[in-house]
């Protein structure tokens, strides 16, 4: 074949292939008639087969071009198509029997064809996918046409007579049975059908996931009107919900603190009394560990002790939003049609940390210290501003302490003892800061401080470290911004190097056939108009802190908009977050279509021009009658 394919390469005539009448007649493009045709006697006398050094061809090919050249219809060609001759004939044939193209037999040409393409091919794949020598994790059993009709009755409201494709098929029906006796619990032959399920189960989260990202691109099609409808949002956080409830063998109308191992509908009802009303498990896991005994006063300590550990490992997440527009002058500011940019900022801590501590003597304890710590920090930051702000000769005020509590005895000594070292180590600072400045007479200090009207003789002086700090400040903002955007570039290039994770923390599932990482979902949307705003973005290794941009359009009308931001998790039922933003959108400004800066250096260039103009550079008759 390569043979072949090179014989072709080595006869094809590039000299036909590309026919240029002045390249033949060696004539330039803007030749005369008269040229033409002396170009051509004299080639003629040179190719013509009558001729010693004649040659047929090459003859062929100077008439063609001289005629191209000098006869309109056959230049009209040449322009048109390539050829003085006009356009060549081509013929197409094909490969097939010619009653296949008969009229007669078009309708027997076409129903074989469907039969084919349509029925058999289809056919010879399915069974190729779904026999069991094709695939070894297909089981074929006789005893399904037993046990699955009895699962049905066992299972209300599965709609098994449903006559719309695929729902009628068998194996959609018998799939639908296994995930509901899945999410009822409903106890299944551990050598047949609980095999069955478990193998249904395990792949649920992955065409979950491919559910949603179907649905994604279609609402994301339809914004840009390539099909028709636009589906709302309820279509693709209901696929969202389904992952969770796979994951957890549990329904959505359950309470989710079935969710914690032990509890069942028997103890339920004791996390709701006239004392409290716990509906989710971050106000059970926020409740003293006295509570919390007493809510599951009926299950054994050992059982008691799996309930808190498990309650301790499972998520909480910080969901923190900020909404800008990037590469913008003033990022706060959103101008209709800007690309707006959401970065989601999630913070994976453990539930643990919302237990009480037992002891309540070590609560006030702390809580008095912390206070105090954090009332002499506050008169630390206040006393280092007045040091900024005001000049070296003036009176600090003091500032009265704030306490809520009033600490004992020991307490009072230790809080007085950090005072004095704090003024003791503020007044050694002020000394410092006084020597290093420009030293001033002692009775000018003392009589600027009797007298606040020269006070704005000083003022004057200080205006231009002010300028030089705002310049510094200024300078120091852009430095912070540049180094922003460098490493939020270099953490995305470096996660595209190192791939995505799908490692994060492990869920606990007891009826999961294998292990499950903790997975989240993160989107914008508006609840309004019930429409998703960004394709919802698969967060899969949040491990300590996980980072997520979303971007998305402002609307093109101005006004106060309110959006969305969710987060969901495709492993636990009730934890899901919410958190809204609003944006203020301003009208676009208008492209400016007149550049004065330019017209001021035209203007410029023609002043220096006339000015020029006015002494010439070269020698007149007056000026060497001026010299003489």
């Amino acid at each position: 074949m390569l043979m072949l394919l090179a014989y072709k390469v080595s006869q094809f005539d590039y000299e036909y292939a590309n026919f240029d009448p002045y390249e033949i007649l060696s004539v330039s493009l803007d030749s005369s008639q008269a040229e033409i045709k002396k170009a051509y006697r004299k080639l003629s006398l040179i190719y013509h087969p009558d001729k010693e050094t004649g040659d047929e061809k090459t003859f062929m090919k100077l008439t063609k071009a001289y005629q191209a050249l000098t006869d309109d219809e056959a230049r009209r060609n040449w322009e048109r198509y390539g050829n003085p001759d006009g356009p060549g004939a081509m013929s197409f044939g094909i490969a097939l029997p010619s009653w296949i193209v008969e009229k007669e037999n078009s309708v027997w040409v076409l129903g074989l064809y469907a039969l084919v393409f349509m029925v058999a091919l289809p056919t010879t794949v399915a069974s190729r996918e779904f026999e069991k020598k094709h695939n070894s994790e297909i089981v074929e059993r006789p005893s399904d046409s037993e046990e699955v009709p009895h699962l049905i009755k066992q299972i209300p409201n599965l709609n098994e007579k449903n006559r719309e494709a695929p729902l009628c098929y068998l194996y959609s029906i018998k799939a639908r049975a296994l995930i509901h006796a899945h999410l009822n619990h409903v106890p299944l032959n551990p050598e047949t059908l609980e095999k069955d399920g478990q193998y249904i189960i395990k792949k649920c989260p992955y065409l979950i996931q491919e559910m949603v990202n179907c649905v994604s691109q279609l609402i994301m099609l339809a914004y840009a009107h390539r099909i028709p409808r636009l589906p709302n949002i309820e279509t693709i956080e209901n696929c969202m919900k389904l992952c969770p409830m796979i994951v957890q063998a549990m329904w959505e109308f359950k309470n989710p603190l079935q969710q914690l191992p032990h509890v069942n509908d028997d103890n339920i009802k004791y996390f709701s009394s006239k004392k409290r009303r716990v509906k989710s498990i971050q106000q059970f896991a926020a409740l003293k560990s006295e509570e919390k005994r007493s809510i599951l006063r009926s299950l054994p300590d050992d059982k008691f002790e799996d309930v808190i550990k498990v309650l301790s490992k499972m998520p909480l997440i910080e969901f923190n939003v900020v909404s800008e527009v990037i590469d913008d002058e003033n990022p706060t500011v959103y101008t209709a049609g800007a690309i707006v940019t959401v970065t989601v900022t999630l913070i994976r801590k453990n539930m643990s940390e919302l237990f009480e501590v037992d002891n309540e003597e070590n609560i006030d304890v702390n809580a008095i210290e912390g206070e105090g710590e954090q009332v002499e920090e506050e008169e630390g930051n206040i006393k280092k501003e007045e040091q900024v702000k005001k000049p070296v000769w003036q009176k600090q005020t003091k500032k009265g302490k704030k306490s809520s509590k009033k600490p004992s005895k020991g307490q009072k000594q230790t809080v007085k003892a950090r005072k004095s070292e704090e003024r003791s180590t503020q007044a050694e600072a002020k000394e410092k800061e006084i020597t290093k400045k420009p030293s001033v007479d002692a009775g000018e200090e003392s009589d600027i401080s009797e007298d606040d009207g020269d006070n704005s003789d000083y003022d004057g002086l200080d205006d231009k470290p002010d300028q030089s700090d705002n310049k510094g400040s200024s300078l120091e903002d852009d430095d912070t911004e540049w180094e922003k955007f460098q490493s939020a570039r270099l953490s995305k290039r470096e996660k595209v190097l190192e791939g995505l994770s799908k490692l994060s923390h492990s869920v606990h599932c007891p009826y999961f056939p294998e292990d499950k990482q903790e997975y989240w979902w993160v989107y914008v949307s508006d609840r309004k108009s019930r429409t998703l705003l960004t394709p919802p973005y698969h967060v899969t290794a949040l491990v300590d802190k996980e980072e997520v941009q979303l971007k998305f359009t402002a609307p093109r009308w101005p006004g106060v908009y309110t959006f969305t931001v969710c987060l969901r998790s495709d492993s636990y039922l009730g934890f899901d977050q919410t958190h809204d933003i609003k944006l203020d959108v301003k009208k676009a400004p208008e492209v400016p279509t007149e550049h004065p800066q330019w017209d001021m250096l035209d203007d410029e260039e023609e002043e220096n021009h006339g000015a020029e103009s006015d002494v010439s550079e070269f020698t007149t008759d007056e000026d060497v009658e001026d010299d003489e």
